[in-house]
């Protein structure tokens, strides 16, 4: 069995940017969520979470933790982090200490790079970065439509940074072909 830690990666990478940034609502942890998979993604051909991104009118939304946060949340998130209303938003605030065992050190960093390059960002500030023109979500949007899954291939572009298509293709179908023999926890 494969343990991959998703969940413990969800929420410490939660409790790290309640921690490391300012006016850190519902909104924009979802987008720093975003951010953080589809430009690790884009490097290595992995998310870091590995949370399935749907194309929202007002941006790339995780639809599955989007409604745990909306409702009632799991004992384990409830542990880490609390929602209150302040000043027209949910701030999310950290209630324990972020834990980076589950972490690579590329990981790491990324969570480190997006907490300096947003900290003082309002959701508002970076929509205009999530919505750009080509971008998986914007391309979800036009080509499938409101509410369709972003696929992670749509991060590969020709960048420097970015890995090739042929290449994240790869290292995604090993990927899954080893939690299909394995499984996955």
């Amino acid at each position: 069995m494969i343990i991959t830690y998703q969940r413990e990666k969800i929420i410490n990478a939660m409790v790290y940017f309640a921690s490391h940034t300012k006016y850190c609502g519902k909104t924009k942890l979802l987008k720093l969520l975003y951010f953080l998979d589809f430009k690790h993604f884009k490097e290595t051909g992995k998310p870091v979470t590995n949370l399935d991104y749907y194309a929202w009118n007002m941006g790339p939304v995780p639809k599955d933790l989007f409604e745990e946060l909306s409702a009632k949340m799991k004992p384990d998130m409830a542990k880490a982090i609390s929602i209150s209303l302040e000043e027209e938003f949910q701030q999310i605030r950290a209630k324990k200490g972020f834990d980076h065992q589950y972490f690579s050190p590329r990981e790491l960093k990324l969570l480190e790079n997006l907490s300096f390059i947003f900290r003082d960002a309002k959701a508002a500030d970076m929509v205009e970065v999530t919505h750009l023109k080509n971008e998986p979500w914007d391309r979800t949007l036009k080509e499938k439509g409101q509410f369709k899954k972003i696929d992670y291939m749509l991060a590969i572009d020709s960048d420097i940074t970015s890995l090739s298509y042929d290449e994240a293709k790869e290292r995604m179908e090993e990927r899954q072909e080893m939690y299909d023999i394995f499984g996955e926890e």
